[in-house]
């Protein structure tokens, strides 16, 4: 009796921009992908089109939310850190929370910030990796950051004073020390 390695597939597609980072140069990100992940990796660079395949179904569950990631704007380097077991990727569309065509830019802005600092505090106070790209905003980090980094970008989104939402995050932060010094 042989014992077959039974093999899954995921398609996935990604903005054509996005490709080359995908596959790095000289193919480097893809080939680190691969790796890491014990997958095999297509690319249709034309459409975007990326095909994986693998024998480990949770390998290959990690690998299609990379590759989400990278195609949300995240540098594959901080979209690694997904293969690591408390870590996620959310992605909040920005459509949920237009009430004008005009007002996606405005809404990216508050998210971002001037000069980044939006995103920055937010990424500092729950240390997560926050991207912006199209109508999309990603977030990646660990569970608990995810959850406030998520509430605190739609406090955002929803017009909350950018204050009132560091200032929230901050006794958030405050609470889970205090939680782990009691442990």
């Amino acid at each position: 009796m042989t014992s077959e390695t039974q093999n899954y597939f995921y398609e996935l597609r990604i903005p054509r921009d996005r490709v080359a980072v995908l596959i790095g140069k000289k193919g480097e990100v893809k080939k680190n992908l691969e790796e890491s992940t014990h997958t095999k990796i297509n690319v249709d660079s034309k459409e975007g089109l990326v095909f994986i395949e693998g024998s480990d179904p949770l390998y290959l569950f990690s690998l299609k939310e990379i590759i989400r990631a990278i195609g949300r704007g995240f540098n594959p380097d901080i979209a690694l850190l997904l293969l690591k077991q408390d870590y996620g990727l959310e992605l909040l569309p920005l459509k949920s929370f237009l009430k004008t065509k005009k007002s996606a830019e405005r809404l990216k802005g508050r998210v971002i910030g001037e000069k980044g600092k939006s995103r920055a505090t937010i990424e500092s106070l729950t240390e997560t990796h926050i991207s912006v790209y199209g109508n999309t905003i990603g977030i990646i980090g660990e569970y608990d950051g995810l959850y406030f980094a998520r509430r605190a970008i739609e406090q955002l989104l929803q017009g909350s004073p950018h204050s009132n939402v560091y200032k929230w995050l901050e006794k958030r932060q405050k609470d889970l020390r205090k939680k782990e010094l009691e442990i």
